[in-house]
């Protein structure tokens, strides 16, 4: 079943991969020009302009965009966050309904394997896809980074790493939703719902104090960006917390799918 599912659902993620690769190539082939003297004077002026709650927003007022790596650090890794958070919510609203759209559960329920065995081999599938997509995209920066100069690889290697923990909990709660209908589009819709409005939750709690209190209840806060580029170090609460979350919709997706009836 695993090796089933990680062929049915490794064209999507060939796509998506590669949108995302091809996106950073063209950083890494740009940026050089656009941070020569004349034009980063520019840029320094454009940025006096931006209100300190814009740029607190997307971690300028920690770093500087005078390098790769410096973009990467504001624009750059809040970018992964969005692309892999709308990849994992995808993923987690289809992987289960798809069976019921294309009328393959049919099939499945005429051979012998149990209802645990198709959703715990679809979230192994999905964990895989969304952790190698991480691993990837971080191994293809790196490399990007290591031949655009100098960079502070501990600091790359932690943020890195930081959209698994926002992804893996995206993806448990839409499997989980994706128990309650028959339709994808239902689901889809209400995944790339949660995505964009967590998105942008955690981008104007950045704002201001009066706004702080909107991180509770945005997902990407488990990413934790700005401590990891102030601290250099990832908050284990942050880790617990997203495991936890995670494991607890897991484990209603598979109670509640036994339960389900399907078509």
């Amino acid at each position: 079943m695993f090796k089933r599912e990680l062929k049915l659902n490794l064209k999507s993620f060939i796509i998506w991969i590669s949108i995302l690769m091809g996106l950073f190539l063209v950083v890494f082939l740009v940026y050089p020009s656009i941070t020569n003297s004349a034009n980063m004077g520019m840029i320094d002026e454009m940025m006096k302009m931006f209100p300190k709650e814009m740029l607190k927003a997307f971690n300028m007022d920690i770093t500087t965009i005078d390098s790769a790596f410096g973009w990467l650090k504001t624009e750059g890794f809040v970018f992964v966050l969005l692309i892999t958070g709308i990849y994992s919510g995808i993923l987690g609203s289809n992987i289960l309904l798809k069976e019921e759209s294309d009328k393959t559960i049919e099939y499945l329920n005429s051979v012998p394997v149990t209802r645990k065995n198709i959703v715990l081999s679809k979230i192994l599938c999905g964990l895989f896809y969304i952790i190698l997509m991480v691993v990837i995209i971080g191994i293809f920066n790196f490399i990007g980074l290591s031949l655009s100069g100098e960079f502070d690889k501990k600091l790359y290697i932690l943020l890195s790493s930081t959209p698994l923990f926002s992804s893996i909990v995206i993806f448990a709660i839409c499997l989980f939703l994706s128990t309650f209908t028959h339709k994808t589009k239902k689901t889809l819709g209400i995944s790339l719902g949660i995505v964009f409005v967590s998105y942008f939750l955690n981008i104007i709690s950045e704002i201001g104090e009066s706004t702080e209190f909107l991180k509770y209840i945005s997902i990407f806060t488990l990413a934790d960006i700005r401590n990891v580029i102030l601290n250099v170090s990832i908050n284990p609460l942050f880790v617990v917390l997203s495991i936890g979350i995670a494991v607890v919709f897991i484990i209603l997706t598979m109670f509640h799918y036994e339960k389900k009836e399907l078509v």
